[in-house]
């Protein structure tokens, strides 16, 4: 017999969220695991001549860290890490000594101090008060040299805080790079650059998707290298396929969960959310890592709905003392959705300890506790929106939008198949450095800032931006302005927290870092997780369209 809370789901107005575009076109595809490995076979003979290259550049600064930069744009520097970093280093050591003897110029010094930094090497933007006039401000004369500016440009997004010159080198180069684009004053291949550069430089791009725009680019400029050109694409293809593999296993799960009979307000975004987590991690060997934070962000995904758009408080409320508990018998005294819901994230839960063949327990452990602690964060907002809309100071909202960022939740989730990773660097997370607080920052605001431009009955849009309007007491439009302060801050914050030597092993520093990437890419135009008919050419390229060899 159905509860009296059940007969009111029967008439509860369901979010207007738009359905998914995708339908069973990844479910139904194919594996294709000898093409994989004919592909990685190719990859492989070519790894040997690509490293004798990258050897015969470090003959002089320059040729080698174009080689290198070259390497990170095709996206396969993943396979000669050890390689780069021993070559950085080495002229990381050797630069102070080389730029006393030589007249570099813009684009060098630019192209330098980007992959320096790129890489975790701090570099002095010292080297860029040569491009200054005695009055402070930087020469005009420098505005003829494009690939200069664009160079510059790019350096200024590793700035860190206290680095004025820096600030004042994009304010510069982006009003310059602006006017070029405009009265097309340059080769075609070079407006590409600059017009994708002013979209997104490439320090906020998500590395999948820089990658396969960069190869466009690349084959159009006379002097490529064909080698280079080559393993770009054969590895872009293996990936793909790769990537395929894993999203039709995904949406068979997700559509075994029976979204649209069972959870009928939530969004239906499993392709959106396997791209989000692709965002953060893209190596092959991080594929069990994806599988387990995709499957994670959907759960996520779903709760958020539940709290956000359609569980009443009096309903959410037990919801979220069950999921303390923890139990099999925790949802006794819920609805018959919510029971559902929670034995589905039980189920998760036994997936993943089913998955813990290493003996090692605190993976699992740490993700239930950030998946539990996400739970109470939502809560404590509908309370607010319960109590005759409430708006926090911003401080107080800020403390809890931290936890619902939902980066702990999703971040801890993708680590568990990421077996390099110890107790220490667990430790070290549940700190809170100052990197992982940024990403968080990052995520929260622009989703607040999208939230608040768009009308989808989802009752907690307004909080963040209500908050900080009353807080300082300003417009809308003078809120966005201050939280895009708010966040440019963060930024500055992760790229510190990414110089050596640094406390966070390398590839928790790297995740949060493709963290921020990925949501910069969610939030800068529209919510495209929710709206993704904005996402689905992209989707498309990445996981659809091998490139033609």
């Amino acid at each position: 017999m159905a509860t009296e809370t059940d007969q009111k789901d029967l008439f509860r107005a369901l979010p207007d969220f738009p359905p998914s575009i995708w339908g069973s076109t990844f479910a139904s595809l194919p594996s294709q695991d000898q093409q994989f490995e004919a592909y990685t076979e190719e990859v492989e003979i070519l790894k040997v001549k690509v490293k004798h290259m990258l050897m015969q550049s470090s003959v002089n600064l320059t040729t080698n860290v174009e080689f290198i930069n070259l390497l990170c744009r095709l996206g396969v520097s993943y396979h000669f890490e050890s390689e780069i970093d021993e070559h950085l280093n080495h002229m990381f050591n050797a630069f102070p000594s080389l730029y006393q003897g030589e007249d570099y110029d813009l684009y060098t010094l630019g192209l330098l101090f980007h992959t320096f930094r790129l890489h975790g090497y701090k570099m002095s933007s010292d080297v860029f008060k040569k491009f200054k006039k005695n009055d402070g401000e930087f020469d005009n004369n420098i505005t003829s040299d494009v690939k200069g500016l664009l160079s510059l440009y790019e350096a200024s997004f590793l700035r860190v805080h206290d680095e004025g010159i820096l600030d004042e080198a994009l304010d510069f180069t982006k009003k310059h790079l602006e006017t070029i684009l405009i009265q097309k004053s340059s080769p075609n291949y070079l407006l590409k650059h600059i017009k994708k550069s002013l979209s997104r430089p490439f320090h906020h791009g998500v590395e999948r998707i820089e990658t396969l725009e960069y190869i466009s680019f690349y084959e159009e400029e006379e002097s490529r290298n064909e080698t280079l050109l080559k393993i770009a694409k054969l590895d872009y293809n293996r990936l793909q396929l790769l990537y395929r593999k894993e999203l039709a296993h995904l949406s068979r799960w997700w559509k075994e969960l029976k979204p649209a009979e069972k959870l009928p307000y939530a969004r239906d975004r499993i392709v959106e959310g396997y791209f989000w987590t692709l965002g953060s991690q893209f190596e092959p060997q991080y594929s069990f890592a994806r599988l387990m934070g995709t499957k994670y962000l959907k759960m996520v995904s779903v709760i958020d709905d539940t709290y956000d758009t359609y569980g009443t408080i009096d309903e959410l409320k037990p919801f979220t003392y069950a999921l303390q508990r923890c139990t099999i018998d925790g949802s006794d005294e819920l609805p018959n959705y919510m029971k559902d819901l929670y034995k589905k994230i039980m189920d998760l839960f036994g997936e993943t300890e089913n998955h813990e063949n290493d003996g090692i327990c605190y993976r699992t452990s740490y993700a239930k506790k950030m998946f539990i602690e996400l739970a109470r964060g939502y809560l404590v907002e509908a309370e607010w929106l319960n109590e005759d809309g409430y708006v926090p100071p911003f401080d107080e909202y800020l403390k809890n939008g931290l936890i619902t960022s939902t980066y702990g939740s999703l971040s801890s989730a993708t680590m568990i198949g990421m077996e390099e990773l110890g107790i220490k660097d667990y430790e070290w997370m549940k700190s809170n450095p100052k990197i992982i607080e940024a990403t968080k920052l990052i995520g929260r605001l622009m989703n607040d800032i999208k939230a608040h431009e768009v009308e989808y009955n989802r009752r907690d849009c307004p909080i963040g931006m209500k908050s900080y309007m009353n807080e300082y007491e300003v417009s809308k439009d003078e809120a966005i302005e201050g939280i895009q302060k708010i966040c440019m801050n963060a930024w500055k914050d992760i790229n510190e927290a990414y110089m050596k030597p640094s406390v966070g092993s390398r590839i928790i520093l790297k995740h949060f870092l493709n963290h921020a990437r990925v949501t910069d890419f969610i939030y800068t135009s529209h919510d495209i997780y929710t709206y993704s008919s904005y996402l689905k050419d992209v989707i498309e390229s990445l996981f659809l369209h091998q490139l033609p060899l």
